[in-house]
């Protein structure tokens, strides 16, 4: 019984892979397309049109109407080429189905006959036995096995173990995926809490801020004006000091040494102008008075030429 399925399979397993060589054939060309490049397009548009004529009035309706452009007949015939091969596997892998059925009804009657002879037909049988052979046969269909045999259920098994433990592990996988998403997860609401807790906090202080700097802008524009204001009255000022001679040698700091200069000046001065002053407090002679007089006045003229002298000096070395 073994033996014949094993047979009956590997008769499928042929025409499995005759039917997958001839829908190759026809998708990725072969001798179809060599075929379709050796026939006229006349006698291609005769056949896309018998063959949309067949397919729509299977389907109970007409064709419609279209251009038939070198484009559109070769389009159709590649989709009249692939559908024929598609209906050649499909009559094929139905031939096969067909063949099978023949050959499993042939085997069940064999198989039938044999346990009818060693007195062991199904109707013989108590109804556990049946009951634990047909639990047998839905568990073999289960675990994809082509016999009953305890190896086969062992390598089975061992097979769905594998697969468990495979499941397993990515399981695990998944569930610590899980916890690190759902901890990133935590973690962005936590962020996104600060941040609409942030938002809210700044669309509060936008109104004083907005105030604020309604304010700075403000001053900023009086601050403007008076800055055009002041550099209208420094250009003034500047205008006036050049017309009263203003130049840029008569500075504070020179001002400030020729006023050190005159003080010194003064004081050298003072005693001379005290001296006149005593000798004016003198009793009038005139002779001496009048010779007093002149060196009063040549001292005085001396002190004078100095001073003109220290200033004209001053203003020389500040030029």
């Amino acid at each position: 019984m073994c033996r014949g399925i094993r047979s009956l399979s590997r008769a499928t397993e042929r025409t499995k892979v005759e039917t997958l060589l001839l829908t190759l054939n026809a998708f990725f060309g072969g001798e179809l397309i060599q075929f379709q490049a050796t026939m006229s397009e006349k006698e291609v548009m005769a056949e896309v049109k018998e063959w949309l004529a067949k397919t729509f009035e299977g389907a109970g309706k007409s064709v419609p109407e279209f251009e038939y452009t070198p484009r559109s007949v070769s389009h159709l015939h590649h989709l009249m080429t692939l559908s024929k091969a598609k209906d050649e596997a499909a009559r094929l892998v139905a031939r096969d189905f067909r063949l099978k059925a023949n050959e499993y009804r042939s085997q069940a009657a064999r198989i039938r006959e044999i346990l009818e002879n060693v007195g062991l037909a199904q109707e013989s049988l108590p109804s556990n036995v049946v009951t634990s052979a047909q639990v047998l046969a839905n568990v073999a269909n289960l675990l994809n096995i082509r016999d009953t045999e305890m190896s086969s259920f062992l390598v089975a098994m061992g097979d769905i173990s594998l697969r468990k433990t495979g499941v397993e592990e990515k399981r695990a996988e998944v569930n610590k995926e899980s916890k690190l998403l759902l901890d990133y997860t935590r973690k962005a609401i936590a962020r996104l809490t600060y941040l609409k807790r942030t938002l809210a906090q700044l669309e509060d202080e936008v109104a004083p801020c907005e105030a604020q700097m309604e304010s700075w802008n403000t001053n900023l524009q009086v601050m403007a004006a008076k800055e055009r204001q002041y550099l209208q009255q420094c250009a003034n000022y500047k205008a006036v000091l050049n017309h009263a001679g203003y130049t840029p040698e008569v500075s504070h700091g020179v001002l400030v040494e020729m006023a050190e200069h005159r003080k010194e000046l003064e004081k050298k001065t003072k005693p001379i102008l005290d001296t006149l002053r005593s000798y004016q407090d003198l009793p009038p002679d005139k002779a001496l008075a009048a010779l007093a007089i002149e060196d009063k006045k040549r001292q005085y003229a001396d002190a004078e030429k100095y001073l003109e002298d220290v200033l004209q000096s001053a203003l020389a070395s500040s030029e």
